[in-house]
């Protein structure tokens, strides 16, 4: 039933990772696993050490060795596994570096048969590379955190073939991204658009006089739309992302009929590409970029209560979008068969308040403010000079549950500056450092931070970007 909860409202928000109990969706424990469970491949752990850091008493700190494990622009990488609350750390994280070259022959339904992929696991090869400098290509860097619910099955899937999905989007418009003097043709095989915004705002001012070739005049034909809307080519890898997840999301849902995939997840991706930095999230992880001691949300959750009025709204005004299985209203609670007949507190689109309804049959129904929505932010490198101390952090809510955007900013501005400036390792302390501060330390009432406060007992993924290794790529 979590399949139909979260598919109605993909519906809406233009999809999520999927997510459900295997079994709901034909993906029972009698399938086969899609991925078989481990931790990131960049860890390089063993089989036995893998289960070494599945102790929910000690809960270890997991990072990058020092002597064998790089990741591309020294990132720092920790993560922990929760106190008990699931088997698995259902935390997943990738980091890659891939080539985006046009895709050549027919179509292609395998997401990466037809890509060219560099130092998949980072240990090194690959790292200096300079975009565009093959001539026929771009370069991409890649980060991602996935944060399991009700399984580990969906994020380890989704860890596995995001970063394909979104490569393969990109390969299909790799030509209009290089050739960045003119702007994305408005259809395939149009002549490029040199026209600057000057003489587009005089034609536009010659249209209002009535000049000829305006909208309307004898010589023109009638047109639709009185300007046309020019598109940048950030727009475009925004759009391949969005494309690229929903994609992912139905991938998930077509393979549950033949794989055992449990749950569903959470999705933070950073992808670096020509000069920018995109951030796109689903669901409660969280990117900030810390700049000169300053915080800058890269990031906004999309929780239940963030896109509520929204989704109740659109359910209200087209119920039949809902397929019968769902109320548009929002309850404390699910409501029980036993509890009709009785009052309720509930709210509807138009409420930020709760009142009391009599409940009733349809009442019975799921609520759709289950869901979680997805958005990409852009950062351009090219605009800042940054130092070695200016960093772009990701973690899942593990962190952020119990540490504010500030007390982060704080701990990394305090930590950075008293590690070895030429020591690539230092970033890796600082997201251990982070994963500490925000599991604390086990005492008698269980995981404490600092003030006696209650710790996470969450898995906790954490990655630490340095921003100043991108103006070197670009």
């Amino acid at each position: 039933m979590l399949t139909r909860v979260k598919s109605a409202v993909a519906n809406f928000m233009g999809g999520i990772m999927a997510g459900s109990a295997g079994a709901e969706h034909g993906g029972g424990a009698d399938l086969p696993l899609r991925f078989p469970y481990g931790r990131p491949e960049f860890l390089g752990l063993s089989p036995d050490e893998v289960e070494c850091s599945a102790d929910h008493i000690a809960r270890p700190i997991l990072i990058l060795s020092k002597e064998t494990r790089r990741l591309p622009w020294t990132t720092g990488y920790a993560e922990v596994i929760n106190a008990g609350k699931s088997t698995h750390n259902e935390d997943q994280a990738s980091c890659e570096v891939l080539f985006v070259k046009k895709k050549t022959g027919g179509a292609n339904s395998t997401p990466n048969k037809n890509s060219k992929r560099r130092s998949s696991l980072p240990n090194g090869e690959g790292l200096q590379l300079k975009d565009s400098s093959d001539g026929d290509g771009i370069n991409l860097y890649y980060w991602s955190l996935f944060d399991g619910h009700a399984g580990s099955g969906a994020a380890v899937v989704a860890s596995k073939l995001l970063q394909h999905h979104i490569l393969e989007q990109l390969q299909e418009i790799v030509d209009i991204l290089r050739n960045t003097a003119v702007l994305p043709p408005t259809c395939l095989g149009e002549e490029p658009d040199n026209t600057s915004s000057n003489s587009r705002t005089l034609t536009r001012a010659a249209s209002l006089r009535g000049g000829v070739g305006a909208p309307g005049s004898p010589s023109t034909p009638p047109t639709r739309f009185f300007t046309e809307k020019k598109i940048p080519h950030e727009c475009l890898v925004i759009g391949a992302i969005e494309s690229a997840f929903k994609e992912m999301d139905l991938q998930i849902e077509r393979e549950r009929t033949v794989y055992n995939i449990s749950g569903g997840c959470t999705a933070l991706v950073v992808v670096y590409l020509l000069g920018k930095l995109y951030v796109a999230n689903a669901g409660d992880s969280r990117a900030i970029i810390i700049r000169n001691g300053e915080v800058i949300p890269m990031s906004s959750e999309f929780t239940p209560e963030t896109e509520r009025q929204r989704l109740q709204y659109l359910a209200y005004m087209q119920p039949h979008l809902l397929g019968n299985e769902f109320t548009h209203l929002e309850f404390p609670r699910r409501v029980q068969r036993k509890e009709v007949g009785k009052r309720m507190l509930y709210r509807d689109f138009n409420m930020t308040g709760w009142a009391y309804k009599t409940i009733e049959e349809d009442d019975l129904k799921f609520p759709l403010i289950y869901g979680e929505g997805k958005k990409v932010r852009v950062y351009d490198l090219l605009q800042y000079e940054h130092g070695p101390d200016d960093v772009l952090i990701l973690a899942t809510d593990g962190l952020w549950d119990v540490l504010l955007n500030e007390e982060v900013a704080e701990a990394v501005t305090n930590f950075l500056p008293n590690c070895d400036p030429d020591d690539p390792h230092r970033y890796t302390l600082a997201a251990q450092d982070l994963v500490m501060r925000a599991r604390g330390v086990l005492k008698d009432r269980g995981w404490r931070i600092s003030n006696d406060r209650l710790g996470s007992g969450d898995d906790i993924s954490v990655y630490v970007i340095p921003l100043i290794h991108g103006n070197k790529q670009s």
